[in-house]
């Protein structure tokens, strides 16, 4: 019997470093430090994709995207967001929901998560009831408490496209 719908997970973290753009959620959020990548580093975008790309049993993100690929370097993550969607499409599969938690210690998301959840939610295509950003800190503790870093995970639902 074929399960009609399939779960994945993503983690990721990048090092945050002093006068660089902080792309968070598809948007640029103001800050005195910003992710560090290869692409834009919205990390919020990386754990989607790579759950997404879990659920549909592709790999991860660095295997399609490489960090050692010219074409990839600075992208908007928004653009690779939109070819995961193609590939797990291509395969059959629609978004059923996403949630995502953003571990960082400052600065506070609450007030820009509204508008994350609209840019991600209309690049994926999904009501902005299917995508859940979520954020909390560390509590001080680690690399992320220390603000040298940030973290996330994702959990995505993947539906069959034919139900």
């Amino acid at each position: 019997m074929k399960i009609p719908f399939r779960v994945g997970h993503g983690y990721d973290v990048h090092q945050l470093e002093e006068n660089r753009p902080f792309w968070l959620g598809g948007i640029q959020i103001p800050h005195s430090h910003g992710a560090k990548g290869h692409s834009d580093a919205d990390i919020i975008c990386h754990v989607i994709c790579d759950a997404l790309l879990g659920a549909a049993n592709l790999r991860n993100i660095g295997y399609h995207f490489s960090d050692k690929d010219p074409q990839w370097k600075g992208i908007d993550s928004k653009l690779l967001l939109v070819r995961v969607l193609e590939m797990i499409r291509e395969k059959g599969y629609e978004v059923g929901n996403v949630d995502v938690t953003v571990v960082l210690q400052e600065p506070k998301l609450n007030p820009h998560i509204p508008v994350m959840k609209a840019v991600l939610a209309g690049v994926m295509q999904i009501d902005e009831e299917d995508l859940s950003i979520k954020a909390t800190t560390s509590e001080h503790l680690g690399f992320v408490g220390k603000k040298e870093g940030i973290a996330a995970h994702a959990v995505a639902l993947i539906v069959r496209a034919d139900l």
